[in-house]
Parts: C-alpha cells; sequence; structure tokens
C-alpha cells in the first residue's frame, strides 16, 4: 500500500510549497472512517482511497484536489457527512467530495434508473468544478486496475460502463494516458481471448519492434538535426485497444495491421512543427488522406497536433505526431495541465470555455425522462467522431461525424432550427438530409411558416436536435390531444346530463382527477385526447354507479333526440361523428378507405380519429382498447374524393399503360400519377395513383381494367404498400 508521505514528496516536486498538513489531516480522517472496512482483494479500504490521491498527484492537481481523493468515499462508504467534510476541512473539499459521491443509498426502479442519475449527477458536478471528473477518473482507474478480484458479471458491467462513459470522458478531456489505460483494462475484461491474443502477438515481436523502433527514431533525429531543428523524437508501439478498433474497422487480422508504431517529434515552436512536417515528408512518402493539421483547428478537448502517416523504412507505414512541449503536455495530461502553479501557490486556470461540452451535454438532455434513452444519447454525445465546419462568419463548429445540415441548425438556436427550411453548403443549395463534412461553410435558410418534421428524427443525430423536435412536436400534439379530449369529456358528461364547465371546480372532480394520476384539468385533457384514458373510465370513476345511473335515466329521452337530430359534419373528409364537431381525422395509408368502404374509427394516440377499412388486415392485428373505438360512417352528402393505388400485372407489350390510362379516365377518375417498370420475364408492372368518388366508381374501372387482354393481375394497394388482392385475370 502506498504511504502518504510517498504522495506528499510527488505533490512537493511540483508545489514545493504546499499545504502537506491537509493532505495528512485528510489521511488521518479517511483512516480512522474506513477502519476495519476491506476491498475485495482484502487490502484495507484505505488503500484505494490512497492510489486515487497517488494518480492525482502524478496528474499535478492542487491539494484540495489531493485531499478529496482520499475523502472521496468516506461519505458513500461510512457514517461520515457532508457538513463532516466542509467542517474539517474546507468547502471547496466538501464539494469536490459531495461531487464524486454516488448516491447509491437513493432506491430506483431499474439499474438503468439508478446508472443515469449518477451521470447526471456527475456532470452537474463537473459543471461546477471539473476537478470533480478527475478525481471520478482517477476513481475509475485504479478500479479497473483492481478489477480481477470481483466475480464475473460485475467486472463485465464496470469494464462495458468504463469503455462506454470513462474513457470517452477521459478523450473529451484531452487525458491521453488514463484514456489508453482505461480501454486497455476495459478490453481485458471484456473480450480477454481478444486481449491475450494481441499481447502475446505484441510480446513474441517485442524485440524485433524495439529494434525497429531505435533505427527509426535515429533516422528522423539525424535528418532533423541536419535541416537545423532541435527537437525530442519519441517511439512506442499501438495501445491494445487502439489494435484491436483498427482490426475491427478494417476487418483485418492481427499480421495486416501495419502502422503498429507512433512516433511523436516535440519541438519548441509551431513554426517547427510545420519545418518538421516539411523534412519528414521529404524524407519518406506521406500516405494521401493521411494528414490532419490539429493544431490550425485544435480538437473541442484542447489537443493540438500534426498527424502524418508515411511509408517508412521496410515499407512500414508508421504514424506520425508532431508537436510542441506545452501541446505535448496537454496532449497526455488533458485539462488537468491548464492547473498553473506560480510561486508555489496552486491557482485554478481553466477558462469555462474549455469545458462547455459539460453544459452542452446536460442542456442538451435535461428534457430526457428515460434512463435508457438518456444513457444512449450520453454514449452519443461522448463518443462520436467529430467533424469540423464553419459558419459564413468563420466560426467554428464541431458535430458528430453523421450529422446534417438540421443539426448545424438547432446548434445554433432553437429557433433557426424549428424554422430550418433549406441550407446553403460552401454556395450550393443541400437537401435537409445533407450530412456535414469537415471544412463546410454552411449557412441556414429559415421561413417563418415552417416548422419541424417527424421525419427529421430519422436523420439529425445529435442530442440537441433530436430533444427539441420531439419537444416541439409533444407540444403539438399536446394541443390537439388537449382539444379531442377535451371533447370527448364533454360528451361523456353531456350523456349524464352534466355540464362540464359547471363541475370543474367541483371537489368530487378534481379528486376523480387525481385519484386517476392526473392532478390538473390540462393533463385529464391530454391524457384522453391522447388515448392513454377513456372518457368512460373517468366518468366511472367520477360517478358514483347509483348516481351514473340516475343521471342517465333523467337524460335518456333527451341524449337519444339529440343522437337523432344531431350528427355533426367534417366536410373536409366526408366522415361524420355522432355528437363530436372539429376533431382531426386521418385516414390509415395501410387499406386506403374510399367513400362506399366499410370502415372503423379508433381515437390514435396523439393524431386524432384514424379511418380503416373494416376488413384492414393490420386494424385486426392491433389489439385496440374497446374503449378507444369510435363509431364512424361516411357522410354521403359530402362531396370528397380520396386517393387510392391500384397496381397491375400486365404482358409487357406497346401500347397497355395508354390502354389502361384511357379506361381510368373514362371513368372520370384523375391520375394522380403512374409509374411503370419492365421485367426480365416479360411482364411489366405498373402503379396508379387516382382519385375516387366512392367504391363503386373503383370497382367498375377495375373490373374493366381487369377484362383488358393482357393484363394478368390487377390489386388494390395501400398507400403505404401494403398490398390487397381484388382480382386477377
Amino acid at each position: 500500500m502506498i504511504r502518504c508521505e510517498e504522495i506528499i514528496d510527488k505533490v512537493l516536486t511540483y508545489l514545493p510549497n504546499a499545504n502537506q498538513g491537509i493532505i495528512r489531516k485528510a489521511y488521518v480522517f479517511s483512516a480512522r472512517a474506513h477502519k476495519d472496512q476491506l476491498r475485495a482483494s482484502g487490502e484495507p479500504y484505505l488503500s484505494h482511497s490512497l492510489e486515487v490521491a497517488s494518480i492525482l498527484a502524478d496528474m499535478k492537481m492542487d491539494v484540495d484536489t489531493i485531499a478529496a481523493g482520499i475523502l472521496h468515499d468516506t461519505i458513500e462508504d461510512t457514517p461520515v457527512t457532508l457538513q463532516d467534510i466542509e467542517t474539517m476541512f474546507n468547502p471547496t473539499i466538501a464539494l469536490l467530495v459531495d461531487g464524486v459521491t454516488k448516491i447509491g443509498k437513493i432506491k430506483y426502479k431499474s439499474i438503468e434508473e439508478k446508472q443515469s442519475e449518477n451521470f447526471r449527477k456527475m456532470l452537474m458536478a463537473m459543471a461546477k468544478d471539473i476537478r470533480v471528473i478527475l478525481i471520478k477518473l482517477a476513481d475509475r482507474l485504479h478500479n479497473m486496475r483492481t478489477l480481477e478480484y470481483l466475480n464475473e458479471e460485475k467486472r463485465k458491467f464496470i469494464a462495458q460502463e468504463t469503455l462506454d462513459i470513462y474513457a470517452p470522458i477521459a478523450h473529451r478531456l484531452g487525458m491521453g494516458e488514463i484514456k489508453w489505460e482505461l480501454e486497455d483494462e476495459s478490453l481485458r475484461y471484456l473480450q480477454p481471448d481478444v486481449y491475450y491474443t494481441i499481447a502475446k502477438k505484441v510480446r513474441n515481436k517485442r524485440r524485433e519492434r524495439l529494434k525497429y523502433i531505435e533505427e527509426v527514431r535515429n533516422l528522423i533525429q539525424q535528418h532533423l538535426i541536419e535541416t537545423g531543428l532541435d527537437v525530442i523524437v519519441e517511439g512506442r508501439p499501438k495501445h491494445f485497444y487502439s489494435i484491436y478498433q483498427k482490426m475491427m474497422r478494417r476487418r483485418i487480422s492481427f499480421d495486416e495491421v501495419y502502422d503498429l508504431l507512433a512516433f511523436r517529434i516535440i519541438t519548441d515552436t509551431i513554426k517547427d512543427c510545420y519545418a518538421s512536417l516539411g523534412a519528414i515528408h521529404s524524407l519518406w512518402t506521406p500516405v494521401p488522406g493521411r494528414f490532419k493539421d490539429y493544431i490550425a483547428m485544435p480538437k473541442p478537448n484542447m489537443y493540438q497536433s500534426l498527424h502524418t502517416t508515411v511509408i517508412g523504412p521496410k515499407g512500414n507505414r508508421i504514424e506520425i505526431q508532431i508537436r510542441t512541449k506545452k501541446m505535448h503536455e496537454v496532449a497526455e495530461r488533458g485539462i488537468a495541465a491548464h492547473w498553473l502553479y506560480k510561486e508555489g501557490t496552486e491557482i485554478t486556470a481553466i477558462h469555462p470555455d474549455e469545458f462547455k461540452w459539460i453544459k452542452q451535454i446536460l442542456s442538451w438532455q435535461e428534457e430526457m425522462k428515460d434512463p435508457k434513452e438518456y444513457m444512449k444519447n450520453l454514449k452519443v454525445d461522448l463518443t462520436a467522431t467529430e467533424v469540423y465546419v464553419f459558419t459564413p462568419k468563420g466560426e467554428v463548429k464541431s458535430f458528430p461525424r453523421g450529422a446534417t445540415v438540421v443539426d448545424f441548425a438547432y446548434a445554433i438556436h432553437t429557433h433557426i432550427g424549428h424554422k430550418c427550411s433549406g441550407a446553403r453548403v460552401n454556395g450550393k443549395m443541400v437537401p435537409l438530409k445533407y450530412q456535414l463534412k469537415s471544412g463546410d461553410v454552411v449557412e441556414i435558410i429559415t421561413s417563418e411558416n415552417h416548422k419541424p418534421s417527424r421525419d427529421w428524427l430519422n436523420f439529425v443525430i445529435t442530442s440537441r436536435a433530436q430533444n427539441k423536435i420531439k419537444l416541439f412536436l409533444r407540444e403539438e400534439e399536446s394541443g390537439k390531444s388537449y382539444n379531442l379530449g377535451k371533447t370527448l369529456i364533454e360528451k361523456a358528461l353531456k350523456k349524464n346530463n352534466i355540464n362540464l364547465s359547471k363541475v370543474i371546480e367541483d371537489e368530487a372532480f378534481k379528486n376523480a382527477c387525481s385519484s386517476l394520476g392526473y392532478p390538473t384539468l390540462e393533463s385529464l385533457f391530454i391524457a384522453v385526447g391522447f388515448g392513454k384514458l377513456s372518457a368512460e373510465t373517468f366518468i366511472k370513476k367520477y360517478l358514483p354507479e347509483s348516481k351514473n345511473e340516475v343521471q342517465k335515466a333523467k337524460g335518456l329521452e333527451k341524449i337519444k333526440e339529440k343522437f337523432r337530430q344531431v350528427v355533426r359534419r367534417n366536410e373536409s373528409t366526408g366522415i361524420r361523428i355522432k355528437d363530436i364537431d372539429n376533431i382531426l381525422i386521418r385516414f390509415a395509408k395501410c387499406c386506403s378507405p374510399v367513400p362506399g368502404d366499410e370502415i372503423k374509427g379508433f381515437i390514435t394516440r396523439g393524431r386524432g380519429v384514424t379511418i380503416h377499412k373494416a376488413d384492414c388486415a393490420l386494424l385486426n392485428k392491433i389489439d385496440i382498447n374497446p374503449e378507444r373505438r369510435i363509431d364512424v360512417e361516411w357522410d354521403s352528402k359530402a362531396k370528397t374524393e380520396r386517393p387510392v393505388k391500384i397496381s397491375v400485372t400486365s404482358e409487357n407489350k406497346k401500347g397497355m399503360l395508354a390502354s389502361i390510362s384511357s379506361i381510368i379516365a373514362s371513368n372520370d377518375i384523375d391520375i394522380v400519377s403512374a409509374n411503370a417498370a419492365a421485367n426480365d420475364d416479360g411482364t411489366g408492372d405498373m402503379t396508379f395513383i387516382i382519385q375516387v368518388k366512392n367504391v363503386d366508381q373503383l370497382n367498375k374501372a377495375i373490373t374493366q381494367i381487369n377484362n383488358l387482354k393482357g393484363v394478368i393481375k390487377i390489386e388494390r394497394v395501400g398507400l403505404s404498400e401494403k398490398k390487397v388482392n381484388v382480382g386477377g385475370g
């Protein structure tokens, strides 16, 4: 077990005037709190706390962070309280310990819910003080180093969580060394066969590899010295997980991974970085498309380097990174390298912009209630490969690979996203599905008459865009559901001779709402309109059975008379729904009913009333709550036309399309669209979308086409391509 004094010695190497007393005090406090507690390995629990502090000292962190690392598990695993920490130490250390502490004492419905809430809290704490995640990463790193002592199920769960969340966070923070070790350790427990196979093959070639590294390093060093450059050259083998990723990505074996080696050239100035790049390209041939300039355009995690891949000695591919000493420190230690020390006094010097992505993730996901959806989106946000694009003013924006112009619009502003009607990329108009590429200059075109479409959810990939679109659609659907639900409740009450406006303040009415889980009238209406609750269920709750029957008896004759006399019309659809007016009507595309077809209606969640053919195959497969069914009928007085699709298979001969089109026109039917294609077997397929007044008009045309010489088969097809056979030749 590492000793407290060893940790202090590490701190004194970069903070000569550090307050050693705080570290010793934290050690004594933690030792007492964790007394008699053991880890799964059998070691004293205190050993873990000290190892975490040692890792933080390797990061060259300040004294408060080192102390918080020693104390980080005291609140969760011992009787110690947050107030105890603040009283014994200071508010900063208490804040850091609280931020790292899990919330395992709270009971959750599922593992996913607990996990998502842990990460929500961690991200919120990170937004207040970035040092929270540095302690958490040190904690996770030591846990991964000692994972072998847990059972297999726990090992795999922790390893997967590390690979999905903690390694990507380390990457986001630019902490390369920790990221690589977390990834390699995760691979060891998730796929041990793969890990140990790679390890064995790397070990078998170790002597040969070290010799090659030294030869190449000397060649680079000598060439750059001759060029007049004073540099440091380092060579290293790639990490196991990096090799594994390359094997998976390219679908190749270990022996086919040629660029197993990477070299770093460390210079004094940026000017020397570019001079070194030119010298390397004059020495060896660069691989096309493998040059990246992260100095001119740094990664969001502050990483800066020039990357190039060249064909080196013996024809091997060699990856070379060129950076200054300061860039190298940031690449290794990431955000931890931004703690500056002056004359032995520690000061935090991280600008909020350096970790604004944390606040972005929080804001993008604050409305996400589903734990599984939250964790899925968090993983996407953390692990996405990024592209870099420009606004018309030259501002750089980073996005996950695969992001579209709609993702770009929502990143600018929610209103811009909602009103996005098009985009210009590099001066040319592009579709909304256009996927951004590094270097694109993007200009969003907006229209006040435009609004988000549900189809956008099929191609946007950023959490911000997805959440904003879903929120807009929910609010829009809630408005429609509110109106439908209110109407249904009003009608249900009227059947019992009750006026809604006179009872909404009634205690019995409010109690009925609350008992069903809807504390407000608005939530009740939306639930009924959305199909989560039927109006009949609410009435049964609101009115006792006896009162219900009395009310029904009193108004029975009046209601019967009303049903006889009042049938509302929806002129635009040609559908009549008893006792209900101004309700959103939609026709199912699976069967495309037309006037004259026997039809059924049911309340669709958030989308009004959907009309199907009574014999619709899809409708009969759906288990619909009887309370969501609603009586509908065609309005014989309404003059409406409905689209219907027919598919014709015929002999592929000249004039067939014209003959069929002529029959359709002779029946006073408009053709909306027609498509034809020839088949290899001498037949042809044609599809027509036509506008018909009723089913009799449609059937007459179908019969005439079916009797046409050369027609093999004719089908009536739903607009969603689900076919219903109505005849054959």
